[in-house]
């Protein structure tokens, strides 16, 4: 008798799903409904996220363009800093991170150059190689200070004294795992067969290399310098340890130099009005030279050099 009623409810369970079961048509429409309310939560959320970092992003510029616009005067390029409560300008401070950048970029981006065509070209999977990429993807995300220090002992203590070579060896430091890993991502791109074709011909690697992969990469190698300059301009820890700073205008690279970075940075922390007007007059043009950079490096990026 037991066991009659729990097979007659058993049944009846199933007849009850059975007659609430969702046909085929619906099930999907049900799916489609889900999927499209969570597309448009994640939508939401990516939207704010954006939305959050813009409003940062545009208030930044907002401050540095009213605050940095006013100082910018004709002394501002033409004049060296100046004492507390004096006229003065930047035109030091300038000189030097023009001087110690372009030198930082000119001894650092053929080493990165040669050492990522080394990487893509040749033993790939070798020891060397990857104990290569090793070491770059340390010196990547290494704090630049860390670089700094770094320069402070092998070249400050040893020396004795402050130089704008060491501000510049510490600088090339940072741009060489930039052009190394953007030199070595371009040159992988290159089809084999461009390779192969060459090879053919009966083309000697060096060639290859030269005439053919490096020319076909060549934005995006270029793509990378402008990135790693753009990295190094507004550097301020690496140029505390090494090239300090110099009120004055020099061109004795020997000898401690003025950066605008470190220039902005003194001139932030002071209680001088006139040395905070300069310290926004400072970051208005070094967020106006790294912008062009980044601009440029777009462009190149989209057009064939």
């Amino acid at each position: 008798m037991n066991a009659e009623v729990t097979a007659q409810e058993r049944a009846a369970e199933l007849a009850q799903r059975i007659l609430q079961a969702r046909s085929p048509e619906e099930h999907r429409k049900a799916q489609f409904y889900s999927r499209k309310r969570t597309n448009a939560i994640v939508l939401t959320l990516s939207l704010a996220a954006m939305a959050f970092g813009l409003f940062w992003l545009a208030w930044i510029l907002f401050e540095t363009i009213t605050k940095g616009i006013g100082g910018i005067t004709w002394a501002t390029f033409t004049q060296s800093t100046p004492p507390p409560n004096s006229e003065g300008g930047l035109a030091n401070a300038m000189f030097g991170s023009l001087v110690m950048v372009l030198m930082a970029t000119f001894l650092g981006t053929p080493i990165g150059i040669m050492a990522g065509i080394y990487l893509a070209e040749y033993n790939r999977t070798s020891w060397l190689a990857k104990t290569t990429r090793f070491v770059n993807d340390i010196l990547l995300s290494a704090p630049s200070i860390v670089v700094g220090l770094f320069i402070y002992a092998v070249v400050v203590a040893q020396f004795k004294s402050f130089s704008g070579w060491a501000g510049i060896l510490a600088l090339a430091l940072m741009v060489i795992p930039v052009v190394i890993r953007t030199t070595e991502n371009m040159l992988l791109l290159i089809p084999p067969g461009l390779r192969e074709a060459a090879y053919a011909l009966g083309t000697p690697k060096w060639k290859v290399i030269m005439s053919i992969t490096l020319r076909a990469a060549r934005a995006g190698v270029v793509t990378g310098v402008l990135l790693a300059l753009a990295r190094i301009a507004g550097e301020t820890a690496p140029l505390l340890f090494t090239a300090l700073n110099n009120q004055f205008w020099t061109t004795d690279l020997s000898e401690p130099m003025s950066s605008l970075p470190v220039t902005i940075f003194k001139m932030a922390m002071s209680p001088y009005q006139n040395w905070q007007e300069l310290a926004w007059a400072g970051v208005f043009i070094i967020t106006l030279t790294v912008l062009a950079l980044n601009i440029l490096a777009r462009v190149i990026t989209r057009q064939r050099l």
